[in-house]
């Protein structure tokens, strides 16, 4: 595997994501967590999605249980949760690892990719990838990165309009 979209996704839904849906996109996918400290963020993490959706900005948030089990919830709960909430409208995967030899094939594949401070493994809730158009990852940042912070790096992504 050699880039985002060689990865079959799982929508929350149970329905398969295509790959045309993040191809030629800047991708931020991020694993989240309904019983948070981090959690506020899907605020922000939604503000940038409705900035920035029409130039090909794509949110993903992955739902993961396994940090102090702050998504105990079940599919529905979750969307629920995100959509009364937050108001939540990017695209939620289905709830899965990140870490671990559980981990799903992304999560490993970025981690080994792009290792954060302490490692490659993913250490908490809201940890950021950012990925190009061609759908490699750029960058990688902390659970307490604001996703505001983000900004300078996504509209360069997206002013780059290379695909290969």
């Amino acid at each position: 595997m050699t880039s985002l979209t060689d990865f079959p996704l799982t929508t929350l839904e149970g329905t398969p994501l295509p790959a045309e849906a993040l191809t030629g996109r800047v991708v931020l996918l991020v694993n989240v967590a309904s019983l948070c400290g981090f959690t506020p963020q899907y605020r922000a993490l939604e503000q940038l999605h409705r900035d920035y959706r029409e130039a090909g900005l794509v949110v993903l948030g992955f739902p993961c249980n396994q940090f102090r089990r702050q998504e105990p919830g079940d599919a529905r709960a979750i969307a629920e949760f995100c959509h009364r909430h937050f108001a939540i409208s990017f695209p939620l995967l289905e709830k899965g690892e990140v870490k671990g030899p559980g981990a799903h094939p992304l999560y490993a594949w970025v981690s080994r990719a792009r290792p954060g401070l302490l490692g490659q493994s993913i250490k908490w809730n809201f940890t950021k990838f950012l990925f190009d158009r061609r759908g490699q990852p750029v960058a990688r940042y902390a659970p307490f990165t604001a996703p505001d912070r983000l900004r300078p790096r996504i509209e360069a992504l997206l002013r780059t309009h290379e695909v290969e």
